[in-house]
Order: structure tokens, then C-alpha cells, then sequence
């Protein structure tokens, strides 16, 4: 663990909402409000050191100096699908962000990614991408989705994920060493089918209630 590069966003938040996440018994609606209230969480944090600017205004009662966003603009782009869960509370956050799709699916019987669709904004050179996945499990999706958006001209890119296996975070270290990693747990492994341990089974599926 203590060789591999990722931020570990342990808000005890954060924290408490991951472990009703976890739980078996939690239903689709709530699993789904759950992921969405922890992104918007762990989007406040990755936001941390962006660049701010100074600029003029006029409250109601006085003109003042104030800070403002500076430096590149942003997009959010999940990787579909169960990263559409983690969207909107990063939006919520970030409202002017555009917002690209990225369609990858890990072949069950190779695990390897397969791309299917890939929609993003036409200046996502000029923008810092946010992709949101909640599970890296062997980290082939997010990798190959990685490589995509900087094949279509992405230069500052950020990954952030809800769960991860090492496995998948040596693979992002290894594949794309320029890319910040951050997520809310490191789990134990991967087991023989792919799926990370402990982890929360499939998010997709929870997600979307498709079980």
C-alpha cells in the first residue's frame, strides 16, 4: 500500500455513508442518494487547491475585493454506467461544469475494457476532467478511458472513484502516472471473478436496481 500514489479522502461523512453503502440491506433509492451525497463530499475536497482570483464587486452595503475560480475550466465525465451515479453531485458542486460520457464495459469472461460510446465537450484540452467511477477494481475501464480522453486532447485530467482494490490503483500508477488519484477506501483485493473484497458489489447494478 505504501508504495501506491492515491488520496485517500477519509471524511468521517464520508465515512459513515460508504459503510451504509456497504451494507447489503441498503435498497436502490437509498444506495443511490448515499453515492450521490458522498461525491458531492468528495468533490468539495478534490476542489481543494484549485486556483482562485480576485475580482471587484458591490455587495448591497459596500464595493469589496472577492475570490472566484480561476484557471482552467472543468468537466465531469462518468464512465458509464455506473458512474452517471456520482454526476450530479459532483455538478451540484461544480454547476457551470460540462459534462462528457464515456461508454466502457469490462468483458466478463477476459475482464479487459471494451469501448462503446464516447461523447465529450469540444474543448476538453482547455478543461480539468473530473471522471467519476465508483469502483476500481482491476482499473482496465479507467484506464482505457484515460487514454481515450487524452487521445481526444485532455491534458489535466483527475480520477475519482468511491472504492478501489490495489490492484486497479497500481494499474492507474502504472498507465497514467500524471493523473491525481482520489478515493473515499483502498480495500483488501480482487477476487477470482474481479470483483473487489470487501467492497459493495456490483455499483451499477445498486445503482439502477437492475440485481
Amino acid at each position: 500500500m505504501s508504495d501506491l500514489k492515491v488520496n485517500v479522502i477519509d471524511h468521517p461523512l464520508i465515512q459513515h455513508k460508504l459503510t451504509l453503502m456497504r451494507c447489503k440491506e441498503t435498497g436502490t433509492k437509498d444506495f443511490r442518494e448515499l453515492l450521490e451525497e458522498i461525491a458531492m463530499l468528495m468533490a468539495y475536497e478534490i476542489t481543494r487547491d484549485f486556483p482562485l482570483k480576485e475580482i471587484d464587486i458591490e455587495t448591497p452595503v459596500a464595493k469589496c475585493k472577492a475570490k472566484v475560480l480561476a484557471g482552467k475550466k472543468v468537466g465531469v465525465v462518468p464512465i458509464l454506467r455506473a458512474g452517471l451515479g456520482m454526476l450530479n453531485g459532483v455538478v451540484n458542486m461544480i454547476p457551470a461544469a460540462r459534462v462528457g460520457h464515456v461508454g466502457m464495459y469490462r468483458d466478463p469472461k477476459t475482464l479487459k475494457p471494451v469501448e462503446y460510446y464516447c461523447k465529450l465537450p469540444s474543448d476538453v484540452a482547455e478543461r480539468t476532467l473530473i471522471v467519476v467511477d465508483p469502483m476500481l477494481a482491476t482499473g482496465g475501464s479507467a484506464s482505457a478511458a484515460l487514454t481515450l480522453l487524452k487521445e481526444k486532447g485532455a491534458k489535466s485530467i483527475i480520477l475519482m472513484c468511491l472504492v478501489a482494490a490495489p490492484e486497479g490503483i497500481k494499474v492507474i500508477n502504472e498507465d497514467h502516472p500524471d493523473v491525481p488519484l482520489y478515493v473515499a477506501a483502498v480495500d483488501e483485493k480482487l477476487n477470482d471473478k474481479g470483483y473487489i473484497i470487501p467492497g459493495l458489489g456490483d455499483a451499477g447494478d445498486r445503482i439502477f436496481g437492475t440485481l
